[in-house]
């Protein structure tokens, strides 16, 4: 059974058009427990909304498929760069990353205010408070619900 995700990223930092333009990408990075707990569950065929955060109108912009599943994040091996952790090594790698690759864009961006507008999303983790995890599961209800919202203007 498929399960659904929320994938966050910074546009500057990596875009859902960049995706568009690459294919599919390993996500890297993450340096939280419970955003690599949550890729560690995912399996190859899950879906995945791709939000814009950290702009002035976050938003859900695409739909993304976990391509292949939980493996070292190498970039935690990379001394110098800006995800090196020298806790975690090739032999016992304390940091995951799945691929995701790009399927297909919202017909209409679903921002953050019409998600906190919608009361079916009420319990919906990106909108509590506190809550900024770049990997976080969505149900299924709430992803039927936000892929609703994308296919007309707010």
């Amino acid at each position: 059974m498929s399960r659904y995700w929320l994938f966050k990223s910074e546009p500057d930092a990596y875009s859902f058009e960049q995706l568009r333009i690459d294919g599919s990408t390993p996500w890297s990075g993450v340096r939280n427990f419970q955003a690599r707990n949550n890729m560690m569950e995912m399996q190859t065929g899950d879906l995945g909304l791709f939000y814009h955060s950290s702009i002035p109108v976050p938003a859900a912009v695409g739909i993304v498929k976990v391509v292949r599943t939980a493996y070292p994040d190498f970039t935690a091996f990379e001394r110098g760069g800006e995800y090196y952790d020298p806790r975690s090594t090739p032999e016992k790698p304390m940091w995951m990353m799945v691929d995701v690759a790009y399927v297909e864009p919202l017909a209409y961006p679903v921002t953050l205010a019409r998600m906190r507008d919608e009361p079916r999303l009420v319990g919906m983790a990106l909108l509590k408070r506190g809550q900024r995890l770049s990997v976080q599961p969505l149900t299924p209800q709430e992803w039927k619900i936000v892929r609703e919202l994308g296919t007309r203007e707010a």
